[in-house]
């Protein structure tokens, strides 16, 4: 074989080894592509051609008990464009102007949008109705005018919705741009009221842009499911109303807190903080706050430390830091806004923890009906003087008197009986040691003297009568409705059922009983001595006339920083429930800093307990039993007068229990006050109108505020007005305190004006 022979066959060799390898390389290359990355680079493929946008769900409805809602999602919609589609620059500038008149949008802003290489554009989100068919009328206009039939489109959206505003607003909470839940229930239970997001897929073409909406597919959205609250929108309206007649009244600084709760299953049937926000408009402060920060200026700098004078700032540095300071005062009066003060904020809850303490006592039969305390109008404990809000000192005392006398120095003596380790027990198993577990965000825990709960003497005797140590009002309210309710300590909760989308029933919210803290024995001995103290010790003041009602006052002293000055500021409260015999809800009102010069539980808080739980028994429908001279100031309701002859009226009106007043020069009546159905005090004044003219006569509602029921009637009767009587009204020391139409206000004759009244010289 020649050298040229073996040079072939070694090159056909080569060729042969080359191939083999290349193809088996190709081969196993393809192979691992196919068998192992191919589900991978399909998937890529996909996104490639596909463009997947995400179409949000319906977020659940939340209702009150009742069913009335309190915040849903209504229909909006998105503008969306195929700036691809357009053939001209004049179809371009057509639509740019139509769209940006429309939707309030600056006309370069939509005609930019116009010239992008895509297929899909979003214009403008969330636009209501009317802009919607003006929209469509847009649409048909392009179609006709350019044969242009899918370069706008309109997809389906939601908006959040708040039918009461600002009901509730610290419970309920709101959403931001993107739909979630940012506070309250809405954030609490977001993952249910969410839903599942939808798609829309769109074909892309080779360049990445989206291609026209006819290559489109679009996948269902699931809608989110509802929640059904506990709150009872009657009765947190009735809450509020009060609690902002009370803030208003008694100048308070800091805000005003009151709850509602059913005793027996932890239920929260209302809970405001006063001085709450707009749930439609949650990012918008107050326009006395926006006042303070716009006034922030040099002064307020070297003020606050954010400069000295030693800087020698130049005047755009200056202004950068007054422009800092208007940030962080923004942001802080946005939190302290959506603050749910009910939960997250901690008090000294002062004499309305006596309840707590005398409970303990009670237990561990420390105490009985023959045990005494004496009282000299101080204790002296080593070389503290711990004096009584009586001076003159409240003599012996049992403990019933001692609790009506809201006496420290007894309650010292009965706290001393239990001894720092039973205290702390106790503390902890009523569940002030621990959050409630409450289903809203931002629970605070309490602030006890140290953390194991260790106390000294007089950690213990200022413990005993709630001072200097914080809780949360929800702890209170809970612990005062496991004394009411034969000692259960139940979970409270705002929830009461999550519902399908169809209104079937996902899930029950159930109501747990965390542990017994005292006796049914014990229970019953405290509602009877809460009873006797609303009847005739400190918190007679929140007694209604006809129920009955079991209280306690409080008022803590707390310190405040004033610009850097420590200053003895209040907190005012009220605890109780009803009814005393057979308690179905408890309320607790608080008042943090009343400004007005009387500071009081018994003085600032009890009325406007009263005057809340006034309307909240009858709401429940618990009957009442009047006493005879309590059944003389009831009101009773109006009936229907118009329509009828002035004397048939009169007839109606004289055998109803009721004066009349005729106005006019007719013979018929067209109009009456107060209307028909509204309460009127017994004997009150029917004013009967008769004619057109006679409709449009006014009155001056007149002063009503520190006087005697005589003295009340007698302006009401003067001025051509009625009044309805709330409070302590039949003592003989009862003064008016406050009325719900204020002075000087033009009213119709016969208009129906709410006074409360109040015993004074009651202190806690």
């Amino acid at each position: 074989m020649g050298a040229n022979q073996r040079l072939r066959q070694r090159t056909v060799w080569l060729l042969i080894i080359i191939l083999v390898v290349g193809f088996g390389a190709v081969i196993t290359r393809l192979a691992f592509l196919q068998l192992v990355q191919g589900e991978e680079l399909q998937q890529k493929a996909v996104d490639q051609q596909l463009s997947d946008t995400t179409v949000r769900a319906k977020r659940g409805t939340i209702y009150d008990r009742n069913g009335k809602v309190l915040a849903q999602s209504a229909s909006v919609w998105q503008v969306v464009m195929s700036p691809a589609s357009f053939k001209e620059d004049v179809q371009r500038e057509y639509v740019a102007s139509e769209l940006a008149e429309i939707l309030g949008l600056e006309y370069e802003d939509v005609l930019e949008k116009t010239k992008q290489d895509t297929y899909y554009s979003v214009v403008k989100r969330k636009i209501e109705s009317a802009e919607r068919d003006k929209v469509l009328e847009l649409m048909n206009k392009v179609e006709d005018k350019y044969e242009l039939s899918s370069v706008i489109a309109l997809l389906d959206d939601y908006k959040r919705y708040y039918p009461y505003n600002s009901l509730a607003s610290s419970v309920i909470g709101f959403t931001g741009s993107e739909d979630q839940g940012l506070s309250g229930v809405e954030y609490q239970y977001n993952e249910y009221l969410t839903g599942t997001p939808g798609r829309l897929i769109t074909a892309t073409n080779a360049n990445g842009s989206i291609m026209p909406f006819d290559y489109s597919q679009n996948v269902e959205a699931i809608d989110g499911n509802s929640v059904v609250l506990t709150i009872d929108e009657t009765i947190q309206s009735i809450i509020e109303k009060h609690m902002q007649q009370g803030i208003k009244d008694y100048d308070v600084y800091n805000r005003g807190v009151a709850i509602a709760m059913d005793v027996n299953n932890g239920e929260i049937l209302g809970m405001a903080t006063i001085g709450g926000y707009n749930l439609n408009d949650p990012f918008t402060i107050s326009k006395e706050d926006q006042k303070k920060i716009n006034a922030i200026d040099r002064e307020y700098l070297l003020e606050k430390g954010y400069m000295t004078e030693e800087d020698n700032l130049t005047g755009k540095e200056v202004d950068e830091l007054i422009g800092t300071a208007k940030s962080e005062a923004e942001s802080m009066a946005l939190s302290q806004m959506w603050r749910n003060k009910a939960i997250s904020d901690t008090y000294y809850p002062g004499s309305v923890f006596k309840m707590v303490t005398l409970s303990m006592a009670l237990e561990e039969n420390e105490v009985n009906k023959k045990t005494k305390f004496g009282c000299s109008g101080y204790y002296q404990l080593y070389d503290k003087k711990i004096g009584c809000h009586n001076t003159a000192g409240h003599g012996t005392q049992n403990y019933t008197q001692a609790l009506c006398n809201s006496c420290n120095p007894a309650f010292i003596q009965i706290g001393d009986l239990i001894g720092v380790d039973r205290f702390w027990q106790y503390y902890q198993a009523f569940g002030f040691s621990e959050k409630t577990g409450i289903d809203l965000p931002g629970e605070s825990d309490d602030l006890f003297f140290t953390e194991d709960g260790s106390m000294g003497p007089v950690d213990l005797a200022v413990a005993s009568f709630g001072q200097n140590f914080s809780i949360t009002p929800i702890q209170m309210i809970t612990a005062a409705s496991a004394i009411a309710n034969g000692g259960d300590v139940v979970q409270p909760h705002v929830v009461k059922q999550i519902l399908g989308t169809d209104g079937s029933v996902v899930k029950n919210i159930s109501t747990d009983t965390k542990r017994q803290v005292i006796s049914k024995a014990v229970s019953d001995e405290m509602c009877r001595v809460l009873e006797v103290n609303a009847i005739e010790g400190t918190g007679k003041n929140g007694y209604v006339a006809g129920y009955r009602i079991a209280g306690k006052t409080g008022t803590s002293e707390k310190l405040t920083d004033s610009n850097g000055d420590f200053v003895q500021d209040y907190i005012a409260s009220y605890c109780g429930f009803a009814p005393a015999d057979n308690p179905e809800v408890a309320v607790l009102v608080f008042f943090d800093t009343p400004l007005s010069g009387n500071y009081y539980g018994s003085a600032v808080a009890a009325p406007v307990f009263a005057s809340i739980m006034g309307e909240i028994l009858p709401y429940l429908e618990l009957e009442a039993q009047y006493t005879e001279k309590e059944a003389a100031n009831i009101d009773t309701t109006a009936g229907t007068y118009t329509g009828l002859s002035v004397s048939e009226a009169t007839k109606i009106v004289n055998s109803d229990g009721f004066d009349v007043t005729i106005k006019g020069e007719g013979t018929t009546v067209v109009a009456q006050v107060p209307a028909a159905g509204s309460k009127i005090p017994q004997g009150g004044t029917v004013v009967l109108y008769t004619d057109e003219d006679s409709v449009t006569q006014k009155v001056t509602v007149p002063n009503l505020v520190g006087f005697s029921l005589y003295d009340v009637n007698y302006l009401a009767s003067y001025y051509g007005i009625n009044v309805s009587l709330t409070g302590t009204v039949n003592s003989s020391d009862s003064t008016s305190i406050s009325q719900d139409i204020a002075e000087g206000t033009s009213v119709s004759p016969g208009t129906v004006v709410t006074v409360a009244f109040s015993t004074s010289g009651v202190n806690d």
